[in-house]
């Protein structure tokens, strides 16, 4: 160092000379730096959605991205264990000298929404499903998860002076299914790449105000089932129905009898909730049908709470055919839908601590608000293989601030997730995103 430098320079200034330009930053002076690109990538994965099992050309675009911030990626990760049926998952991963391994996770498929925001970026896609016409649309604020990770990979890319280890980033498709991270598992994911110390993730909040971040320990979403009954009766004439099994009045009991599950069979407790979402019998007004078809969702946390709703459920359909007295040979029909199984969410608590307090100094600990459970159901949770990895999904605030309170004070309801009227504020939205989950890897990783 010259003996002119050493005079005119503080010391600070010395120091700050001899490290990278990134460095020498601020982090929400980063993230405002990014604005300009995340944005414009935040409208493209808006107005371009795909559904589940349909996710190509995103992972196309964010594998391209990746790939120029220097991340070996690989696409195509994951088995179905369905003939034909491709997995767009991928998988990207940064080396950065000796350390942890943390992964992060995005989503991203979409839903069979049309939407109805009236945005200048609205999406306009209309896809073939099942022999109709729908829309996609981004109704559950995924394209948010896809730019705040892209984001997140920018900066911790530009960063790599402050943190040592590695960074496995991946897209998971199929989340919408709840297929996605049961594929990409089942395809080796932590065989075939680095197996995470720590797994991240976040998930855009329709009742959060933007600027804000939502966690919670432990139990965080729910166990998800579905379930599909049929009632099989004997069916005949409406004038005639004593010489009948009616399955819709069978149906109907049930319905009303699933309800004593929740209030007579679980510990008051435990959270837990029996939803018949769907009801299908019968083509005339004078015709009993032979058969009724229910679909249930079915919420819990705990396994055990789980097994006993599955077998009671099971139990009450069974005996509400017998009371109506159906042949043995003719009971109903109780299917549980393995494939779209979603385990509960169990943040763990230690991690949480850790996450939350480097959140907490970058947002303002005000920003950074503790929240309640849900009964929502989220695949990302598989990824703990059972608490054997500890996990965190937080919530990050999507309503724009000022709208947030107007519907306070006036006792409005704001659009949910799935509804074709959500819309996040993107600006906002996006920055809190990303500033909370590098502040959260660099927690993890950091020198």
């Amino acid at each position: 160092m010259s003996r002119l430098l050493r005079g005119s320079l503080p010391l600070l200034s010395v120091l700050l000379l001899a490290l990278p330009l990134a460095a020498q930053e601020s982090l929400p002076d980063l993230v405002t730096a990014e604005m300009p690109d995340l944005l414009s990538t935040y409208t493209r994965l808006h107005s371009h959605p795909e559904l589940s099992y349909q996710e190509k050309q995103t992972a196309a675009y964010l594998a391209g991205e990746l790939r120029r911030l220097g991340f070996e990626v690989t696409e195509n990760v994951g088995d179905y264990g369905v003939p034909g049926r491709t997995s767009y998952g991928l998988v990207a991963v940064l080396r950065n000298g000796e350390g942890p391994t943390v992964m992060v996770r995005t989503d991203l498929d979409a839903l069979p929404v049309v939407e109805q925001t009236g945005l200048a970026y609205a999406s306009q896609v209309r896809v073939e499903s099942g022999g109709n016409q729908v829309g996609v649309m981004h109704a559950c604020g995924h394209d948010v998860h896809m730019t705040s990770f892209l984001g997140t990979a920018r900066l911790l890319a530009q960063l790599r002076d402050r943190w040592a280890g590695t960074l496995v980033l991946i897209g998971q498709p199929a989340e919408e299914r709840g297929a996605g991270s049961r594929a990409m598992l089942a395809d080796g994911l932590y065989e075939r790449f680095p197996r995470p110390d720590f797994a991240l993730a976040l998930h855009t909040s329709a009742n959060l105000p933007a600027g804000t971040i939502g966690y919670r320990a432990g139990y965080a979403l729910a166990n998800v089932d579905s379930v599909d009954i049929t009632i099989r009766g004997l069916g005949g004439h409406g004038a005639y129905p004593h010489t009948t099994k009616d399955p819709i009045v069978i149906a109907a009991r049930l319905i009303l009898a699933l309800q004593t599950i929740v209030s007579r069979e679980i510990n008051p407790l435990e959270p837990a909730v029996i939803t018949v979402g769907s009801i299908h019998a019968g083509t005339k007004h004078n015709i009993i049908p032979d058969e009724a078809h229910l679909q249930l969702t079915v919420r819990s946390y705990t396994p055990e709470v789980r097994r006993q709703l599955l077998s009671s459920i099971e139990r009450m359909a069974r005996e509400a055919a017998e009371v109506a007295g159906v042949p043995p040979e003719r009971a109903p029909i109780v299917e549980v839908n393995e494939e779209e199984y979603t385990p509960s969410t169990y943040n763990d608590p230690e991690l949480v601590r850790r996450a939350v307090a480097a959140i907490g100094k970058v947002l303002g600990e005000e920003n950074v608000i503790e929240t309640d459970p849900v009964m929502g159901g989220e695949d990302f949770s598989r990824y703990a293989l059972d608490g054997e990895i500890p996990i965190f999904m937080f919530w990050v605030g999507g309503v724009d601030p000022e709208r947030y309170r107007e519907a306070n004070e006036k006792g409005l309801t704001l659009p949910s997730l799935h509804s074709p009227l959500f819309a996040p504020v993107p600006e906002p939205t996006l920055r809190t995103a990303v500033q909370a989950m590098t502040a959260a890897v660099l927690e993890l990783m950091g020198k």
